[in-house]
């Protein structure tokens, strides 16, 4: 019995430890998620985007890094775009990963 006990509670932590915050939200789109965070005003200035959306890559980076700090998928397109180029927060879902044939045309997919 001891050992069955046990192993339900060996389960049961390593079935919590897989289910990381973005599972927890992966119906959200990243809107909803920042929003729930602080606001609209974690992302944008006033009630309305920028016409450049420099505010708002702006508040990406802040959080989350530069590009040239993230990953190898970033990395190669420093000076090149900005986070709102790929990432679409009123649409995109958490989790969910932008393709890349809207600028690339060879087949290539978001790693």
């Amino acid at each position: 019995m001891t050992k069955t006990l046990l192993s339900a509670v060996f389960g049961a932590a390593f079935a919590a430890l897989a289910m990381t915050p973005a599972a927890f939200a992966a119906d959200k789109t990243l809107e909803q998620l920042h929003t729930e965070m602080g606001g609209c005003e974690n992302c944008h200035q006033g009630d309305k985007a920028s016409a450049d959306l420099a505010h708002e890559n702006e508040q990406c980076q802040s959080c989350h890094g530069t590009l040239e700090e993230m990953d190898a998928t970033h990395k190669a397109h420093a000076g090149m775009a900005q986070c709102s180029d790929c990432h679409n927060p009123h649409e995109q879902k958490v989790g969910q990963k932008p393709t890349c044939d809207t600028c690339h045309d060879d087949g290539r997919t978001a790693q």
